[in-house]
């Protein structure tokens, strides 16, 4: 295969995805060592990746900019083949604006017009099947549970077969953020946390929806219950739209047990208080995939969703314990829960508190 000099990587949209892509990029870092890697991301994701030696430069765009404004900015890069990880038809055209003269991504029906290779569906591909209520009925009158995903369903594969056509190795390995320790030491200094002292962070939060979310009390009980028995001091995490949940635990906990940044980080920030965590008890989300990017136990809690398509860190990883009790209508994958939301009430704080004091 040619040498490339300039690549460019069309990142993905959401925080979870883009851990996600890690394996693929960490894949392709070892394919082409000399070639130069700009990802074209969006501006809330771009803190993410400066510092990561994965890639060499980042390009970010904003809400509003023009896929014929972003490929007039590719232009002035030199850019020899261009990798769209996202499926979207824009993505690709961004590309195709840039007059990047090799274009390459999954195959879809307007999509395919703007690309040079395009690669169908992979092999092991599972999609996120949402039932209707009648199919749900079944489900729940039948005993009538979905069939286990293989290996090859979790969604690294999806960006590893992607980073395939270009040379790299399809084998997984796990997701990795480096936070260099100078950034930790700054953010316990600027939010006053605690020194010497067992941090359990918690991501009571889910921006898909509420059936992605354990109950606020039952998070709270794990904390005072840990708190008890281990003296932790409790962060909790999130983006804005978490407050009002957050809001909800801190206020049953005791002031000096609790610090709360929900909302009042950065993603850098983000990471970094993750880093400094002993263990993270969290929904399945973004900042979930984070924790274990950054190599800090996680405890994560599956309702709605399928950890075969999207557990965090790699598939059967030691540090991360995944509890779910899946009734037959689970995973639906739908946003709230046309029943009673029992795939995570069935989730109790027993199983969760002792699968954290393990970790502590």
């Amino acid at each position: 295969m040619p040498r490339l000099k300039h690549l460019l990587i069309r990142g993905v949209n959401w925080l979870g995805d883009a851990i996600m892509t890690l394996p693929a990029l960490q894949r392709l870092r070892e394919a082409h060592p000399h070639t130069r890697f700009t990802l074209l991301t969006h501006e809330k994701l771009a803190d993410l990746w400066r510092g990561q030696p994965i890639i060499d430069h980042v390009m970010e765009f904003k809400d509003g900019d023009s896929p014929r404004a972003i490929g007039r900015r590719l232009r002035r890069e030199d850019i020899q083949a261009a990798l769209i990880l996202p499926n979207s038809t824009r993505a690709a055209l961004e590309t195709w604006c840039a007059r990047i003269p090799r274009r390459i991504g999954y195959a879809a029906r307007w999509r395919r017009l703007f690309l040079t290779e395009t690669l169908p569906t992979r092999p092991g591909h599972m999609p996120m099947h949402k039932p209707d209520p009648s199919e749900i009925e079944r489900r729940l009158a039948n005993d009538e549970h979905p069939r286990e995903l293989p290996p090859t369903a979790h969604h690294i594969h999806h960006y590893l077969h992607l980073a395939a056509t270009l040379g790299a190795d399809p084998d997984p390995v796990p997701p990795q953020i480096i936070i260099p320790i100078r950034e930790i030491v700054k953010l316990e200094k600027k939010f006053k946390l605690p020194p010497d002292t067992k941090r359990l962070a918690i991501i009571p939060g889910a921006e898909y929806g509420p059936a992605k979310r354990w109950p606020a009390a039952q998070f709270a009980a794990t904390a005072k219950l840990i708190h008890e028995q281990h003296k932790t001091h409790t962060l909790l995490l999130g983006g804005p739209a978490d407050q009002a949940i957050a809001n909800e635990i801190a206020a049953t906990l005791q002031p000096e047990t609790v610090t709360d940044l929900t909302g009042r980080t950065t993603l850098r920030e983000l990471a970094a208080a993750l880093a400094a965590s002993h263990c993270v008890l969290t929904n399945d989300t973004g900042p979930m995939h984070l924790a274990a990017a950054v190599d800090t136990p996680v405890v994560a809690l599956f309702g709605s969703t399928n950890p075969g398509l999207t557990a965090p860190g790699l598939p059967g990883h030691g540090k991360i314990q995944i509890l779910r009790t899946p009734p037959p209508c689970a995973p639906c994958f739908l946003r709230q829960c046309p029943i009673d939301t029992r795939c995570l009430k069935n989730i109790t704080v027993e199983s969760v508190t002792t699968t954290i004091e393990r970790i502590l």
